[in-house]
């Protein structure tokens, strides 16, 4: 796994990442408060960490401390994506993104 979405994105996520993977290797659902890479789509091109505005990727030997529980969910969300939500919502309560 390259590359993980963290706390910045949750209920603030720019879409400008998406536009710039070139293979299409971040989702979401409608219902996601955040959006994920997928570490087996993911070819480690690092568009979208220079696209995202809101400074929500990083590599993940890079992601700092507090958030490292977020590399788990973007890889959980493409296993069971109602246990990544779940995570989600304990690391970022509801009305307490940014």
């Amino acid at each position: 796994m390259a590359y993980a979405i963290a706390a910045p994105c949750v209920d603030h996520m720019d879409r400008a990442c998406l536009d710039a993977c070139p293979v299409d290797a971040i989702a979401a659902d409608p219902v996601d408060r955040k959006l994920y890479i997928d570490p087996e789509g993911c070819i480690d091109c690092g568009a979208c960490e220079a696209a995202c505005p809101n400074g929500a990727i990083f590599r993940v030997e890079r992601l700092p401390a507090a958030w490292n529980d977020f590399a788990w969910t973007d890889m959980a969300w493409y296993r069971d994506p109602a246990a990544a939500r779940l995570v989600v919502d304990e690391l970022v309560p509801r009305g307490m993104g940014r």
